[in-house]
């Protein structure tokens, strides 16, 4: 499929049940972060399972052009490490494509080595602010440049002699805490986060694996994380566990298509990260994982699903750190079902690939659903039924495309979306996969 060339779709509901047993795409956060951290560690690591959608080659190639040794090897990736310190001035823009996780994770990295460097991004990136990474970051002596609101391109002049950081985080995100803490890998003392409530904790459970100091105690409703900086990080093998947030399109589209089983192999079940396998139980849905095990420090099993009609749901707002990624999917899910659901406390979803609350609400809108947007809450009628039939405008944003054609699945009329062409920057092989299961979903 060429990612630059847009490829309109279509999705109708199938004439019968989805089945079958799938493996969905290695965790995008876990990617990003072994790349990383493989980067920072002295040695070789072995990755298996490593998400090779385009958002993550983007963190690889950014990464070699510090200095990392990255290859395949089958279906493996090694990393060869330059150790805490030891990467090198890039000779070239290092281009983040659509991800803004890899983009404010490594202004952590490049805030601490003491040279310059540029980022930039896709015309969607380059909307996103980056302020809330630049303010805390600048604490560590490091400079920064960038458009007005802090927007890429972004010019970083790390510090000579970097400081460590404490921060108390306003609003919880991992993508901030992680940033501060891999600033903190290569200052001396202790690097301090406090966030007003957990988010997920990719980046203290790697960081362990690799070698590294770190403790994590409870703060009033949030937690306090503390890392001993200036560690020698040892490379360790990652072993990817299945995307939740990739998981959650077939999990949906199995709730919503009559007759369905599917099972989905090897998903990632970190409690930081399920909020919407706890929430879709709360509505009703039939979700079944009896083997859950525990691999390189994070949770895993086999979930089968199965079709279920589905109540509505009120979802608290010390939810959104635990699913903020799978809204727009829970969203069609509340669509369908009977009554009015309300997703609090979405404010997030402002920043990321689009407004992702008001392009959720537009999605729905556009096929026939009513919903409404009060302040920072998506309050959706469900009535049981879809009409369908509507183009829905996707923003250059996978997560909003895939969400489009998941409700197709159990609309009257199909939907058609504007482009699918980007859906592979975290879910290659959706399509494919999709159509695998039964799901009827084509080129319009």
């Amino acid at each position: 499929m060429d990612q630059h060339s847009p490829r309109p779709h279509l999705s109708r509901r199938p004439v019968k049940g989805l089945s079958g047993r799938l493996s969905v795409p290695g965790d995008k956060s876990i990617s990003h972060r072994a790349l990383m951290f493989g980067a920072l560690a002295v040695g070789q690591t072995r990755i298996s399972g490593l998400l090779e959608g385009e958002d993550v080659l983007r963190t690889a190639a950014a990464m070699r052009a510090l200095g990392a040794e990255i290859s395949r090897d089958g279906a493996d990736w090694l990393v060869c490490g330059r150790g805490i310190g030891g990467l090198v001035e890039p000779a070239d823009v290092l281009d983040m494509g659509n991800s803004g996780t890899a983009a404010r994770l490594l202004a952590g990295i490049l805030a601490t080595h003491p040279f310059y460097a540029v980022m930039t991004g896709d015309a969607s990136l380059r909307k996103r602010p980056m302020g809330r990474v630049v303010d805390p970051l600048s604490a560590s002596g490091a400079q920064f440049f960038a458009r007005a609101g802090n927007r890429l391109p972004l010019t970083i002049l790390g510090a000579r002699d970097p400081l460590p950081l404490f921060y108390r985080l306003p609003v919880a995100s991992a993508q901030v805490k992680s940033a501060v803490l891999l600033a903190g890998l290569n200052a001396p003392g202790y690097t301090e986060v406090e966030e007003p409530e957990p988010t997920r904790d990719h980046s203290e459970n790697m960081l362990r694996h690799f070698g590294a100091e770190v403790t994590v105690t409870q703060a009033g409703a949030g937690r306090h994380i503390r890392l001993k900086g200036q560690p020698e990080l040892r490379a360790a093998d990652v072993d990817v566990p299945g995307d939740p947030s990739s998981a959650a399109f077939p999990v949906a589209a199995a709730l919503l298509v009559p007759g369905s089983e599917v099972t989905i192999a090897n998903v990632g079940l970190n409690p930081l990260r399920t909020g919407l396998f706890q929430t879709l139980r709360e509505m009703g849905a039939r979700l079944d994982v009896p083997n859950q095990r525990t691999e390189g420090g994070e949770k895993l099993g086999d979930m089968t699903v199965t079709y279920s009609e589905l109540r509505a749901v009120d979802v608290p707002p010390e939810r959104a750190p635990s699913m903020i990624d799978e809204y727009p999917i829970l969203a069609v899910l509340c669509a369908t079902a009977r009554g009015t659901s309300r997703l609090r406390g979405l404010s997030e979803l402002r920043v990321k690939e689009s407004d992702r609350l008001a392009a959720t609400a537009a999605l729905l809108r556009v096929n026939g659903v009513e919903v409404e947007v009060d302040g920072d809450d998506l309050i959706i009628h469900g009535t049981g039924t879809i009409p369908g039939g509507g183009l829905v405008e996707t923003h250059m944003d996978h997560r909003l495309a895939m969400s489009a054609l998941v409700l197709g699945q159990a609309a009257s009329e199909p939907v058609r979306i504007d482009d699918a062409s980007f859906i592979d920057t975290s879910f290659p092989g959706f399509l494919k996969l999709m159509r695998g299961l039964g799901a009827e979903m084509a080129a319009s």
